[in-house]
């Protein structure tokens, strides 16, 4: 009975054993994410990191269940593009993509691999999502995320308190952007709002943003740059400028404080990305993208930097070092 039985038993061991081992390997499958930034500086660098954080906290982790293909396009549509298809090539499982014109290049390439945009000021005028679809609605196609749409007018009106008395502002940005242009618009209204004259010089690669700033200088009694990911990643040389020339300096985004600016009342990308990155995890875990709402981040922050304020000769009011929610000493 036993011999007829053995190979009975033989069988049904080995099959135990192959059904245990393709389960092991499925739950030990690598994902592999692509993410696709236009231009590195603090802010989009930190937008990465809050996305990888909300991955980590949902359980997929880096070198466990999860890999990461980490390309930069260093300001170039053509490297976007390039980066796009590379994704598509790869059929990778997810993408990341960091700014409009990188997530434009995806989803214009990328239509069966879920797409989870963030730091777009208008995903719907920038074809990310369909032109109907609102802030808080559903795609209904393989793409999803986060908008970093900036309070321009509140932002202006909030630096024009710093320096009441200065009438002539400038700004630089990239006119090819379309992101950018967004912001221009609106603080273009800003300025006619505030009766403050507004200055423009754009620049197509950050290597033009000294001359840009230069340019300005005599020209202009504060700067305020928008959201414009060319010359926020040559914020240095702005700052350089400025602090020679005594040229109040204010930006959107708090990150760009601590690298010299007087004040930004804008979003913490860190914030950002881990809000996109929550989508993420909703479609790891099989979720459709396209289900799930796309919108705007929430919560501005007022940051204010007492050492850039001294170098560029800005006597900061009590009252907005009160409302400060961090202020930067040195």
């Amino acid at each position: 009975m036993l011999k007829r039985l053995s190979p009975v038993l033989v069988i049904f061991l080995v099959f135990v054993v192959a059904v245990s081992f393709a389960q092991e390997k499925k739950q030990k499958k690598m994902l592999r994410i692509g993410v696709t930034q236009i231009v590195s500086h603090p802010a989009l660098d930190g937008d990465a990191k809050g996305f990888e954080k909300a991955l980590a906290d949902g359980g997929f982790k880096e070198g466990v269940n999860v890999t990461y293909d980490r390309q930069n396009a260093q300001g170039e549509m053509a490297n976007a593009q390039t980066i796009a298809q590379k994704f598509l090539d790869a059929k990778v499982d997810l993408i990341h993509s960091i700014a409009t014109p990188t997530s434009q290049a995806v989803v214009k390439t990328v239509k069966n691999i879920p797409v989870v945009f963030s730091s777009v000021t208008d995903p719907a005028d920038a074809g990310l999502v369909p032109k109907t679809s609102s802030p808080g609605s559903k795609s209904g196609t393989n793409v999803t995320g986060v908008s970093d749409r900036w309070p321009v007018t509140l932002q202006f009106e909030m630096y024009a308190k710093f320096v009441p008395k200065l009438k002539k502002w400038g700004t630089i940005y990239n006119a090819g952007d379309a992101n950018s242009m967004v912001h221009i618009k609106e603080m273009r209204e800003a300025a006619k709002k505030l009766g403050i004259e507004l200055v423009e010089a754009t620049i197509s690669t950050s290597a033009e943003t000294l001359q840009a700033v230069q340019s300005l200088a005599g020209k202009v009694q504060a700067i305020n740059i928008t959201s414009d990911n060319t010359a926020v990643s040559a914020f240095e040389a702005i700052v350089k400028t400025c602090n020679e020339k005594k040229i109040p300096l204010f930006a959107g985004d708090v990150d760009s404080v601590p690298r010299g600016a007087v004040a930004a009342y804008g979003l913490d990308y860190f914030r950002i990305g881990e809000s996109a990155g929550k989508k993420a995890v909703q479609i790891l875990k099989g979720e459709k993208p396209g289900d799930i709402p796309w919108g705007p981040a929430e919560n501005f922050s007022l940051v204010i930097s007492e050492k850039a304020a001294k170098a560029q000769g800005v006597s900061i009011p009590p009252d907005l070092l009160k409302k400060a929610d961090k202020i930067v000493k040195e």
